[in-house]
């Protein structure tokens, strides 16, 4: 029998936003690229800023300084975009800046920040030694609104910036 994924080593894409550290499951992030000017997508729900144009890969950047409760900023050349799969949606996430992979041991993972009211998009929190960093779920990230909101405006035709 295999443990409970909480018991397992798992390795996060940890970044900053706002000087605050946040992390991501590997598995759920596909690359990272420096901040691109975004087209505005009508339609769209308030937690999208915009639309990335990636090699031809038109990508939903969901704005993680609103989710979060952070003041708004414009895009800067020195952003990052962590492209990431939302279930099995491509999405970019703006961050100030990626920090690089760490494996958080069973003994460092706390599961309990998802019982929390108002962090549904939240995996699990990461113990380390300068500090805690939320690990998120980008499954549960949107709402299901949200989400059909987001189909329809990306079935419409964005106007550019």
């Amino acid at each position: 029998m295999n443990p409970p994924p909480e018991a397992r080593p798992q390795e996060v894409l940890l970044f900053t936003l706002e000087r605050q550290r946040y992390g991501l499951p590997v598995q759920d992030v596909r690359e990272l690229v420096r901040a691109a000017r975004l087209t505005h997508l009508p339609r769209a729900p308030d937690v999208v800023e915009g639309l990335l144009n990636l090699r031809g890969e038109l990508l939903p950047v969901l704005d993680l300084r609103r989710r979060f409760r952070h003041p708004a900023r414009p895009l800067s050349p020195m952003d990052h975009f962590i492209i990431a799969t939302n279930g099995l949606r491509p999405v970019a996430l703006r961050v100030d800046r990626a920090e690089g992979l760490r494996v958080i041991a069973s003994d460092e993972w706390d599961a309990s920040p998802r019982e929390l009211p108002g962090v549904g998009y939240v995996a699990g929190a990461a113990k380390l030694p300068d500090g805690l960093v939320l690990v998120h779920d980008l499954r549960s990230f949107l709402s299901e609104a949200e989400a059909l909101q987001l189909d329809v405006a990306l079935g419409a035709r964005p106007e550019t910036a």
